[in-house]
């Protein structure tokens, strides 16, 4: 009975928290679909291809992503674009998003690969997360598209050397950002 009601919406939460905690890696759909508690036929079914259920996948998990960091973000905007990347660092320095991370690195690797879906999604991902940015920069900021990209540009290559063990690096890169 329970099956009747699954849709593309009541399945990507499920297959979602599979891919939060397993990685993109290696991703197959029959566990996918054991973790959403159906077929790997049902999976294609709701979501036509595996290629459309990945890209559906990666649009949710931006989506999730910039929800919670839009509710750890400290209300408002931020003062400057070295605040708004520093709070942006110190948010997702910790271990609740770390998750979001290790797919996000799974997504770069396919990029490198040149594989379509993930270069698609990050693409799709980065214009939401730069969007995002240019909405917290300070009101009075001079020029908030580019702003938002120094800040994004920024934060990726300090995420990169958190993730090689060099935070520090990052964080003493992002502190030369303009006030």
């Amino acid at each position: 009975m329970a099956k009747a009601s699954l849709s593309r919406e009541s399945l990507l939460p499920l297959v979602a928290a599979y891919v939060m905690q397993h990685g993109l890696a290696g991703m197959s759909l029959r566990p996918l679909a054991k973790a959403a508690g159906t077929s790997d036929r049902m999976l294609i079914y709701h979501f036509g291809s595996k290629d459309a259920l990945v890209a559906d996948l990666l649009a949710f998990l931006a989506q999730n992503f910039t929800a919670s960091l839009d509710a750890a973000f400290p209300q408002g905007r931020a003062a400057s674009r070295r605040d708004c990347a520093l709070t942006v660092m110190d948010i997702t320095g910790r271990e609740d998003f770390q998750p979001f991370f290790r797919i996000w690195w799974d997504i770069v690797a396919g990029c490198q690969r040149g594989d379509p879906a993930y270069l698609a999604a990050a693409g799709d991902i980065m214009d939401q997360l730069t969007r995002w940015v240019a909405n917290h920069l300070p009101e009075d900021d001079p020029d908030p598209d580019s702003g938002a990209k120094l800040v994004i540009t920024a934060i990726e290559g300090a995420q990169m050397l958190a993730a090689i063990g060099r935070r520090g690096v990052g964080l003493a890169g992002i502190s030369q950002l303009p006030q």
